[in-house]
């Protein structure tokens, strides 16, 4: 009922926020057409000013056939001394989208398929089960409602071990496979379960060792030190985590003060230390050998590890392969529709100038308060990620564009990319993967987390970058 309300909200706004564009402001008659039919890289036309020297709320004036301006809008000569006001459309609009959301499953076939073939013979030889009793004291404080060794909490390790490498298109069908083992054992096919609720906020957390992406994309955009985001990434999406697992744990009356519970986590945070500490020793190229080689790695000891599991156990390798992929491939098609709503609400917010008319909100609103509105040109990214990673990795790429890779919000964008998950993708792709329609209080938990990732990045910041 949650996701639907929000889904309809979302719908609403847009299409309200479009009409007031298009029926009350003259140069933005096209929203409608952009909304349907656009398409990312679409020239908008915002308005046409009649003089030959004009400012048109950017930094900068015309004087010739130049274009002037920061950020997403522009000025041009138009012609007989008038100025034409316009920017660049940064999302589809419904249609491209709908084609996207297709596409996005069915590119995820393929490693659906090649993970969910992998894990069905790991499976059957009983390696998920030996992993479950190894995390199983853990777990079973965490997770009190799931029964002792059962295989969901292997699963689910593994999730967490991906999404830590940064291995993203690994985490999602081991997550997948993880929620259709606690489906199992749901009494509500329909209605979340506490451990689905907690598994899922824990990984839209985003808690990931070395943002090797984003990192990348800082080098590729002349950053000084590339490397001077990893710190305050890697702290905000620790706490962020942390924060997921107080907000469920005291929804769900879950003490976490247990030993069992301290001793884990104080012991992964030791080991999340130590290995802060050696990549802090290496520069920039060498993280990323590093990164790419632990990375890659795990995946393909991990693939030997169940060989050498299923020959062990004298199991037929193969057929439980394809036994598995074929589950990985319906599991694909049956995403379409969630993926498909979800992506198009988003589009409309995008398309609409929702996304713009917030980010202006709160500028002005700190600026009557005299402080320090820096950190409001970072904010798309945040404002983004929650509905699409994709979407939140552009804003960032584009706010190192208009500002600067060094700049204050070129830094606070790329911090606030790395400290959390795609909210509404996941609850999307994994809810839908089991047909889950109540998702109760988990979208709540999962942006509360998210804010508290938010606000973190903004004071880490403010601490590093000043």
């Amino acid at each position: 009922m949650a996701l639907s309300r929000i889904w309809s909200a979302f719908i609403i706004i847009a299409i309200v926020t479009a009409g007031i564009k298009c029926f009350v402001f003259p140069g933005n008659r096209t929203v409608f057409a952009n909304m349907v039919t656009g398409k990312t890289g679409d020239t908008i036309r915002i308005n046409t000013i009649d003089s030959a020297k004009a400012a048109v709320g950017v930094i900068g004036f015309l004087d010739s056939n130049k274009v002037y301006g920061s950020g997403d809008i522009k000025t041009i000569k138009a012609g007989n001394g008038k100025l034409l006001a316009y920017k660049i459309q940064s999302a589809d609009g419904i249609v491209e989208t709908c084609q996207t959301a297709v596409t996005l499953s069915l590119k995820l076939i393929g490693f659906l398929a090649l993970f969910m073939g992998f894990l069905s013979i790991a499976e059957r030889a009983g390696g998920i089960r030996f992993l479950s009793r190894i995390i199983g004291p853990f777990f079973s404080k965490l997770f009190p409602e799931i029964p002792k060794g059962h295989p969901s909490m292997g699963l689910m390790i593994m999730n967490f071990s991906a999404n830590l490498l940064g291995l993203d298109n690994a985490a999602t069908p081991f997550g997948i496979k993880a929620m259709e083992s606690l489906q199992e054992i749901n009494p509500h096919k329909e209605k979340a379960s506490n451990p689905q609720i907690m598994f899922l906020c824990l990984h839209a957390s985003g808690l990931t060792l070395i943002p090797v992406s984003i990192i990348a994309l800082r080098s590729a955009a002349k950053a000084t030190n590339p490397m001077d985001i990893f710190l305050p990434c890697m702290i905000a999406t620790f706490v962020a985590t942390i924060a997921a697992m107080l907000i469920v744990s005291f929804k769900q009356k879950i003490n976490l003060l247990q030993p069992v519970i301290l001793g884990w986590v104080l012991g992964i945070s030791a080991i999340i230390a130590m290995l802060v500490v050696y990549i802090r020793s290496l520069d920039a190229e060498n993280v990323q050998v590093f990164s790419g080689s632990l990375s890659s790695g795990m995946i393909l000891f991990i693939f030997i590890v169940i060989v050498f599991g299923g020959l062990y156990k004298k199991i037929d390798i193969f057929d439980s392969f394809i036994e598995g992929a074929r589950g990985g491939f319906e599991t694909a098609v049956r995403i379409i529709p969630y993926l498909v709503g979800m992506l198009v609400a988003i589009s409309l917010l995008r398309t609409s100038g929702s996304f713009d008319a917030v980010i202006n909100g709160i500028k002005n609103l700190f600026g009557l308060f005299g402080t320090d509105t820096r950190f409001v040109d970072g904010l798309p990214t945040a404002l983004v990620k929650p509905f699409s990673g994709g979407a939140a990795r552009g804003m960032m790429v584009d706010t190192m564009k208009a500002y600067g890779a060094d700049s204050f919000a070129g830094r606070l964008a790329c911090v606030l990319q790395g400290s959390s998950d795609t909210t509404f993708y996941v609850i999307a792709v994994y809810f839908g993967a089991v047909s889950v329609k109540n998702t109760r209080y988990a979208i709540s938990a999962m942006l509360l987390a998210d804010l508290v990732g938010i606000v973190t990045s903004i004071g880490l910041a403010y601490l590093f970058f000043g």
